[in-house]
């Protein structure tokens, strides 16, 4: 069975990335191909004389294979700005079709493709602002997993998109909580959520240094192994 899905957050920085990534090794290391696509990246970066994009180099870096830089990412901009800004600025257009016919390439090469959203589900994709992520994963057909924080704030955001995707009838597969540093804030936020909903959730504890997602052991293989039976 070939299992494909979208990682979206609540926000932007709720930690997609670190998640997509996440999901990658695990398959990975279960001997399938999975392979991370983000459509849309903003935000080129410098270190010395390289220019890269941190979100695909993060796929790359950990990586248990070398991935096919082409299967990573179809529209790049060197704008850290809402996709349609970003766009705009640079004189391109979006098409959601070139994103959707990658999508049903990569699906024909994978047994896994992680595709990742940017910033929240309302994050337009056109200057008029009448096309926006919601719509692009509604018309993959694809499930998601949302990702969102621990933080003070996460309920009202998460119920909201919640609410959001539901509204649209996209199939949502559960809840990662990233970056959790166990104050009693936070286990009542998640505990909050999870009560309200009848999803499984993963939570990722914070992470003081990236390197440690290559060695992170999470408790719950449930919610993983949710993944591969979709």
């Amino acid at each position: 069975m070939t299992n494909h899905f979208w990682i979206v957050g609540t926000d932007t920085d709720v930690g997609k990335t670190l998640v997509t990534a996440y999901f990658m090794r695990y398959f990975q290391t279960k001997g399938v191909k999975a392979i991370p696509y983000k459509p849309i990246q903003t935000g080129i970066m410098v270190e010395n004389t390289k220019h890269f994009y941190g979100d695909t180099e993060f796929y790359k870096s950990f990586s248990e294979e070398v991935l096919v830089e082409e299967h990573l990412n179809s529209y790049s901009f060197k704008k850290p700005a809402s996709p349609h800004y970003a766009a705009m600025l640079e004189g391109a257009v979006i098409d959601e079709a070139v994103i959707l016919q990658h999508i049903t390439k990569l699906m024909t090469m994978y047994d896994h493709v992680i595709c990742e959203g940017a910033g929240g589900l309302y994050v337009p994709l056109n200057e008029q602002g009448n096309y926006h992520f919601l719509k692009l994963i509604k018309q993959s057909q694809l499930p998601v997993v949302l990702v969102t924080r621990t933080k003070l704030g996460t309920i009202n955001h998460t119920f909201l998109s919640l609410e959001a995707l539901k509204i649209w009838e996209i199939p949502i597969v559960g809840i990662v909580f990233n970056g959790d540093e166990g104050t009693e804030l936070e286990k009542n936020n998640i505990r909050t959520i999870q009560q309200n909903t009848d999803l499984p959730t993963l939570v990722i504890p914070k992470l003081d240094v990236l390197s440690d997602l290559k060695n992170i052991q999470l408790p719950n293989t449930d919610f993983l192994e949710r993944l591969s039976s979709i």
